[in-house]
């Protein structure tokens, strides 16, 4: 017989109607530096140390914006872009005759303005260019001679057409165009996540950035069994969902977004269409998906606890600015409902917090948010890891309660520290003896159970006034 150790998962029992992680985060994402391992990114390091390992690249942005927010260790999978990054018209506001033309393949998502400095023809006139919409900029620069101007770090040129008359250009002019980030086709992605069934660490969160849908959510819900049962790997895939469009009204895309959920049934899937605008940890304050700001709040949750804990993570107005599209708020309870993570605020407070860590999985599921699924994979990984120290241990058929004990005793060590961490209230692992044939079967049935932790997600509050004269006070 081949030895193994065999993973059930039960769902279904509970009749629903702070330590930081020890396992891996994983990214995935598009960039220009290649590699054929996994690329490690620490908290410790800034900005311009990640950028310089990733690119300016979404995956780069993803990273900062996971530890900017607490997540201490980051192995990043680079992948290069399918889909090339696109560029918008310009907008030209102001009186000047001058135009802009713009080259290249950008490989990030930008809204570029150029304002004019001084007016005036090639090296006379000077513009400052921002990457973030107008809320930073570059230096000061001179028209230049060759009328070329490279944005730097951005994949992306600007042509001054018109640049030799002296009044193409005038002071206060803004020329601005966007552009949105290189892209991963599904073949890719999924190509990536096989990395992960020879990956030598134990991967909690598996996020893959840009946008997706279901097509890939389907996909990798059926990877996500195959890591568990084939592999023994339980991973929770972290995924960005898409935003409102220019053109749709956040009526039409609830309805959407409802379509796109219908047959989706995984507790390893966590999608996040919340959007904002957001004040990285480098200063650029521009639109971003916060499923990195997740990933980062996961970082340095115990697993049993709620990322939307108010007292423990709240995401300060002073770097979110705003959700969008303007109105999405008001339907946060709605998306909540369909099973997506989303980002709120509460009546009285300032701040953000993320409503619920949702994953998708199935009505009725005893784990339905990215907490319990994080225990439940804790225990599957450490119980199954302990179970293979034992594959093909001799055990005596004629002192078989002893044998089995010793087992058990071992096994339960790994609840034991679940426990003593405070993840789940109590525990227990055990052998089932009954009609047991080990010389003929060589298999033990192993039942792994345990009692969860609370979360207090709503409170009922009742207010009255008492009169201490109705009561026989004097």
């Amino acid at each position: 017989m081949f030895s193994e150790v065999n993973v059930k998962v039960e769902d279904g029992n509970l009749g629903r109607s702070s330590i930081t992680s020890r396992n891996a985060q994983v990214k995935i994402g598009v960039s220009g530096v290649m590699s054929s391992i996994p690329l490690l990114i620490t908290g410790m390091m800034k900005p311009d140390e990640i950028r310089e390992k990733l690119g300016n690249t979404p995956l780069a942005d993803a990273c900062i914006d996971a530890t900017e927010n607490g997540l201490s260790t980051i192995y990043a999978i680079p992948v290069k872009a399918d889909v090339n990054g696109s560029k918008g018209e310009v907008t030209h506001t102001g009186t000047g005759s001058g135009t802009l033309d713009v080259s290249g393949n950008p490989n990030n998502a930008y809204d570029i303005v150029i304002k004019i400095k001084k007016g005036g023809k090639a090296n006379t006139g000077s513009f400052k260019c921002s990457v973030d919409g107008g809320n930073s900029f570059l230096d000061e620069t001179t028209i230049p001679l060759s009328l070329k101007y490279e944005i730097p770090g951005t994949g992306l040129a600007v042509t001054f057409t018109n640049g030799s008359s002296e009044t193409a250009y005038v002071e206060g002019d803004v020329y601005s165009f966007a552009t949105t980030a290189p892209g991963l086709n599904n073949n890719t992605v999924l190509k990536a996540v096989e990395m992960l069934t020879t990956f030598n660490k134990n991967v909690e969160i598996c996020h893959i950035v840009g946008t997706s849908a279901k097509a890939l959510w389907a996909a990798l819900q059926s990877k996500a069994e195959e890591l568990l049962n084939v592999y023994k790997k339980p991973v929770i895939f972290l995924l960005e969902g898409r935003r409102c469009g220019k053109s749709e009204s956040v009526d039409e895309y609830l309805l959407a977004m409802e379509n796109e959920r219908k047959g989706i049934t995984s507790k390893y899937l966590c999608v996040v269409p919340s959007y904002g605008i957001y004040t990285r940890k480098d200063l650029r304050t521009q639109e971003v998906n916060f499923a990195g700001l997740i990933s980062g709040l996961i970082g340095k949750a115990k697993e049993s606890l709620s990322i939307g804990c108010v007292e423990e993570f709240p995401i300060s107005s002073a770097k979110l600015i705003k959700l969008v599209p303007e109105g999405i708020e008001n339907y946060s309870r709605q998306l909540d409902e369909l099973g997506y993570t989303v980002l709120r605020q509460y009546v009285g407070k300032d701040d953000f917090y993320v409503s619920n860590g949702n994953v998708m999985s199935k009505p009725g599921s005893d784990f339905p948010y990215v907490e319990s699924v994080r225990v439940l994979n804790r225990i599957v990984r450490e119980v199954s890891m302990k179970a293979t120290d034992k594959v093909q241990t001799e055990i005596d058929p004629e002192n078989l309660e002893s044998s089995i004990k010793v087992i058990e005793a071992y096994l339960n060590i790994a609840v034991e520290e679940c426990e003593n961490d405070k993840i789940i209230s109590s525990g227990e692992v055990s052998i089932n003896t009954e009609g047991l044939n080990i010389l003929a079967d060589e298999t033990l049935n192993v039942s792994a159970t345990w009692v969860p932790m609370g979360t207090a997600r709503r409170f009922n509050l009742s207010f009255a006034v008492s009169n201490p004269a109705a009561q026989g006070g004097e």
